[in-house]
This record gives C-alpha cells, sequence and structure tokens, in this order.
C-alpha cells in the first residue's frame, strides 16, 4: 500500500497562487475524488503531488519527502493520467500501451513474458483488447482515453492517480471506467480521480475533496460535501440532491446568481 501526505502546499503559477495551503492524507483503499469548478487548481493539485511542477510546503509518499526520490522510484508507485493528452506518434495500441511498462524496464531491454501478459491484462480491463492492431492516433477520442487509460494501468503501481477520465467517453464506457477505479482502490491501492460529473462522483467515490480557488473547502463522504450549501458557494447552481443508497442522483438544475451564493 501507499500512501500521500501533504502539509502547507501551495503553487504559484506566474504571480498566482493556484493551491493554497493545503494539508491532507491520502491513503489507499478508497477512490478520492477531487472535484471543484474550472480553475478551482485541481488538475495542479495532481501535478504537485505527483513532483511534477515546484511548490512550497512538504509532499511525502509513504512518509519520504517527494523531492529525495528519484523520478523512476515515483513513476513505478505512481501511474499517472493526465487529461488531455496529445498523442503525436503513429504507434500501435499495443506498442503504446506497454509504454506503461517503462519505469520497470532496465535501459535497452525487451518485453518479458510478464510484461506482455500484464500489457494484455490491461488492455482487456480497458476494454480495448480488440484494438490492439490499430494505429492510436486514428482512433477516436473515447478509444483513445481508454487506450491511456490502459497504459496507466500497465505500470502496476500501488497508486493511480487520474485526471479527468470520463472526458471523451460515452455512458457505457463511464460507468465502466468508475466501476475500474473502485475495483482498483477496492485491491488496496491509492486511487485518486478528478472528476466533473457529480453524479458520477457520489455513486462511486468513498471520499471528496471539494476544492474552490486553490483552497480546500470540504472533504468528507460524498453526499455531506455534495450539499446544497456547497452546491450553491462553490459551483453557483442549486441541484436536485437525490440521497438514494442504492444510486445517489446530484444533477445541477440552474445557475444562481453571484449575490446568492453567499
Amino acid at each position: 500500500m501507499v500512501t500521500l501526505t501533504t502539509q502547507g502546499l501551495s503553487v504559484t503559477l506566474g504571480t498566482r497562487t493556484v493551491v493554497n495551503d493545503m494539508s491532507l492524507s491520502l491513503e489507499p483503499g478508497r477512490l478520492i475524488g477531487i472535484i471543484g469548478p474550472n480553475g478551482a487548481g485541481k488538475s495542479t493539485l495532481v501535478r504537485a503531488l505527483l513532483g511534477l511542477i515546484p511548490y512550497r510546503g512538504n509532499i511525502a509518499l509513504d512518509g519520504a519527502e517527494i523531492t529525495g526520490l528519484h523520478r523512476s522510484r515515483i513513476a513505478r508507485e505512481l501511474a499517472y493520467l493526465p487529461q488531455g493528452q496529445t498523442l503525436h506518434w503513429p504507434l500501435a495500441v499495443e506498442r503504446l500501451v506497454g509504454l506503461g511498462r517503462l519505469p520497470h524496464l532496465a535501459p535497452m531491454s525487451r518485453i518479458s513474458a510478464t510484461d506482455q501478459a500484464i500489457i494484455d491484462r490491461a488492455m482487456e480491463r480497458a476494454d480495448i483488447a480488440h484494438l490492439r492492431g490499430r494505429i492510436a492516433t486514428e482512433l477516436s477520442g473515447g478509444e483513445r482515453a481508454r487506450v491511456l487509460l490502459a497504459r496507466a494501468l500497465a505500470v502496476e503501481a500501488r497508486g493511480l492517480i487520474v485526471d479527468e477520465p470520463l472526458a471523451s467517453l460515452d455512458p457505457g464506457h463511464q460507468i465502466d471506467v468508475m466501476e475500474l477505479l473502485r475495483g482498483e482502490a477496492r485491491t488496496g491501492a491509492l486511487v485518486v480521480t478528478i472528476l466533473h460529473d457529480l453524479t458520477m462522483a457520489a455513486r462511486y467515490c468513498d471520499r471528496l475533496l471539494l476544492m474552490d480557488r486553490g483552497r480546500l473547502v470540504a472533504q468528507g463522504a460524498p453526499l455531506e460535501v455534495l450539499s446544497e450549501v456547497n452546491l450553491r458557494s462553490v459551483y453557483g447552481v442549486r441541484a436536485r440532491i437525490d440521497g438514494s443508497e442504492a444510486a445517489p442522483l446530484v444533477v445541477p438544475t440552474e445557475r444562481i446568481a453571484p449575490e446568492e451564493t453567499v
């Protein structure tokens, strides 16, 4: 199992503080969702957690400050799927997914039978095995999204951080991906995902972190975080909230005037 903790984490991009004084403990075994409006700092937060951008404060991976860890160890421990990733090279899908094994390979080494079995399993889990021979740049947006998810799964890291994994996916594959992420968490992995679909967040996540203007404004069980007050003050919307235990529903119904958000 792997854990990520922060103390006083802040990130400044240009002259703007995008993440402001966040202290978190992210533990395995639960699907953790990060939500918030556009510009809240969600993607910047996860990039900082991975040590990809400069930050102030402390970030620890299994108790070790992340700045003191070699990038190869971080890559083996935490698989990352960024949002909106562009494919530049016309690689076959199977080869692209195989890039997920790079953190485990020595320089100039080849894919082993064990690696190949892991690649095959990742493609099956992401429902892209039938695309293995296709050129990735020729796929639809949704197909590419699932291929890139398979690449992250092929790392077989103890932690998985995915940024907006539902973008471009049809409803069926959205459900598949959320089931997959929840299943990963149930195996004891640390799984963190950024989401905009509040109903999916309510139904599948065990814990939500709600960000607004760089700050953590609420965290906890989904239906506690997705309250009428929080949706009004953070998103500026009214919503239909159905707290059914089997299938919660959170549907924004109207935008409200700024003076009504306070």
